[in-house]
């Protein structure tokens, strides 16, 4: 499975948490479809995507898209909560 990334997303990862951003997004990579593993990266499902936590105040918005994991969205609790709202 592969990592891509929105330029969405890309826009909306603060640049001085960018190295943390990527290493949430591999452990994201390495859980998923590992429900023991869920925990540690804090994956919860918000249908149809998938959340992980990157400290106390980012959450990263994804989804999986065939052999691909597609992150969308790098935000606070409110920006993800507008992101969502957007979408339906």
């Amino acid at each position: 499975m592969k990592l891509l990334i929105t330029p969405r997303f890309s826009k909306s990862v603060p640049a001085e948490r960018r190295e943390e951003v990527f290493h949430v997004m591999r452990a994201a990579l390495v859980a998923f479809g590992a429900p023991h593993l869920h925990a540690g990266v804090g994956l919860r499902r918000i249908p149809p995507f998938m959340e992980c936590r990157c400290g106390l105040d980012l959450r990263l918005i994804f989804q999986r898209e065939g052999d691909a994991l597609v992150f969308h969205l790098c935000g606070t609790h409110n920006q993800v909560k507008d992101f969502l709202k957007s979408r339906k």
